[in-house]
């Protein structure tokens, strides 16, 4: 992800100007790199040390979704329409 591309996912976001810590953006940062990881993947199907790192970015994105529905719900609801995720049920 290129630096661009990560400033415009943080503005849109971010809760506050200079936002990068909150569970949204986590999350939508995450959501690109394993997208691009995922194609990385579909080109390479041997590289197994990027398929481990690829596991470990869905479960921290799994951790930060379930916290977020915890305790908001709306911006649960709100960014995983934004971002094409599956809910959990």
């Amino acid at each position: 992800m290129d630096k661009s591309v990560k400033t415009q996912t943080i503005a849109k976001f971010a809760r506050k100007d200079g936002d990068t810590g909150s569970p949204e953006v986590q999350i939508a940062l995450l959501s690109g790199r394993i997208g691009e990881l995922t194609e990385h993947l579909k080109a390479n199907p041997k590289d197994n040390s990027t398929r481990h790192g690829l596991l470990a970015m869905v479960v921290l994105r799994k951790k930060l979704l379930s916290y977020l529905a915890r305790e908001n719900r709306a911006k649960y609801i709100e960014i995983t329409d934004a971002l094409g995720i599956r809910r959990a049920k």
